[in-house]
């Protein structure tokens, strides 16, 4: 689905460059994620427009990412989360479309709910093995690239945008869509946003009070997790069926 109305609104915000976005890289941090109907961003974009600046990349505002999840053959990173496990892994390849970038990362989640992310250059999935990908993930990770296989792809548009005071991130992202690479299953989410905020700590942060006014609450959700379980009817994901309904509410919603 396109969201070209969105565009005049995102041309507002004050941009911010690639470059001065790497001060915020806040690669240990707190997460806290948010679903919501796309009807809602013209509101919520237009409410954030005074405490927020936004990524600017060639000129564009809402770039293209593309994201291969890997795992074991067991899936032992879905079966973490599923299992309700609070110290858990993920292993993805992501490609910034915009900026032609690809990283291995590894991300880790703690029993204090912080995120550690560490990720290494790559050209590709294909290629990564001779770019030093066994050693990072010897260093970071807990499971060897010989144990890891791509098992899910994901898409997005994402808009990316920081506080002023330049101490925290807010990632908003649209047209999610996923490819189960052992079924071949697809699911597509484009009545859904997942709006992200990413910061060092737990101060005061315009977008949940934003949020809350408009009755959008936090939730717990893995693009992982969600694209596996709505592509591969075989896992499976009685944690996660609160998650499924609300997505599938918003999904069914009349949108713009």
């Amino acid at each position: 689905m396109h969201l070209d109305y969105l565009n005049p609104l995102l041309t507002h915000f004050e941009p911010v460059s690639l470059e001065e976005m790497n001060a915020v890289r806040l690669m240990n941090r707190i997460d806290t994620k948010y679903t919501t109907s796309i009807d809602l961003l013209p509101a919520i974009l237009l409410s954030l427009q005074k405490d927020y600046r936004i990524q600017e990349i060639t000129c564009r505002r809402n770039m293209p990412y593309e994201t291969t999840y890997l795992d074991t053959e067991g899936r032992d990173m879905f079966m973490a989360h599923q299992n309700g496990r609070t110290v858990r892994e993920k292993i993805r390849v992501r490609t910034y479309k915009d900026s032609g970038l690809t990283f291995l990362e590894v991300k880790n989640k703690n029993n204090k709910g912080r995120t550690d992310k560490k990720r290494i250059l790559v050209s590709s999935l294909l290629n990564m093995r001779e770019e030093g990908a066994e050693d990072f993930l010897q260093k970071y990770a807990w499971y060897s690239l010989s144990q890891l296989s791509g098992k899910l792809q994901n898409s997005f548009n994402r808009i990316t945008l920081v506080n002023k005071q330049m101490t925290e991130r807010l990632t908003i992202d649209t047209n999610v869509c996923f490819q189960d690479l052992l079924t071949g299953q697809q699911a597509a989410m484009d009545q859904v946003a997942i709006i992200e905020l990413k910061r060092d700590g737990n101060h005061f942060s315009p977008v949940k009070e934003i949020l809350h006014q408009m009755h959008v609450l936090p939730v717990s959700i893995s693009k992982y997790c969600l694209g596996s379980v709505l592509t591969n009817p075989a896992l499976k994901y009685n944690r996660f069926k609160p998650r499924i309904r609300k997505i599938e509410q918003i999904q069914n919603q009349i949108t713009i």
